[in-house]
């Protein structure tokens, strides 16, 4: 866990079942983009170290660097997910036109400003276990309601359109959150629907959690 030696693929930071590192896995899965996972376990506090928080000053993740740079590491998924999209244009994640590029935006904020942030492991641990269960529960089933309102008016065969773009690379992490914390998925059908499109794809299935190299072996 370290800035050096370089490493002559792009690198990642990330913790198998973290939303955010997800959603950084499948862009560079969908683009081909060969690159290196550098596992922080989020458990063990490993990326409150004082050498994470040297890549990465929030001791968040994903982290993201280039192939053979010696930093500073892009940080936040949805900005690496930006710039991968700029620096590497084939398989597009947001649309041509202005309008569509918005509306997918307001999709990909929907899921990473409203709805993850309150299932994030420093804010259930600063809740405690006791109220975990509701406190999810309760913002999770408020947050998939207005998506899917959203949705209603957006998707096709996926969030926006018959296309894959960044609102759908959030999508399924969130709805793997949802149902880990036992939220009733079916009633969002058109979330639900969507995710099972996605789930069949290739891409989809080389980022999931249990594919990670830091993934227990009892949950592969």
């Amino acid at each position: 866990m370290t800035l050096h030696p370089p490493s002559s693929l792009p690198i990642l930071y990330s913790f198998y079942r973290s939303s955010c590192a997800w959603r950084v896995r499948l862009g560079l899965h969908l683009k081909n983009i060969p690159f290196e996972i550098r596992p922080i376990n989020l458990l063990t506090e490993e990326n409150k170290s004082a050498e994470y928080k040297a890549i990465q000053p929030f001791g968040a993740v994903p982290a993201f660097l280039e192939a053979n740079s010696q930093g500073p590491a892009l940080v936040e998924s949805v900005a690496i997910l930006e710039y991968l999209d700029e620096t590497r244009p084939e398989f597009p994640l947001l649309p041509k036109d202005p309008s569509g590029r918005a509306m997918v935006r307001a999709l990909v904020e929907a899921i990473a400003m409203d709805i993850q942030p309150v299932c994030q492991m420093r804010v259930l641990k600063y809740i405690g276990k006791d109220k975990e269960a509701d406190w999810v529960s309760h913002f999770f089933k408020e947050g998939f309601a207005a998506l899917e309102k959203l949705l209603e008016k957006t998707a096709g065969k996926y969030s926006y359109g018959d296309s894959i773009t960044m609102a759908d690379l959030l999508l399924v992490p969130q709805f793997y959150n949802g149902v880990r914390f036992a939220v009733d998925m079916s009633a969002y059908p058109i979330i639900s629907r969507i995710n099972s499109e996605l789930e069949t794809i290739p891409a989809f299935q080389a980022a999931h959690p249990t594919k990670q190299p830091d993934c227990p072996p009892e949950l592969r």
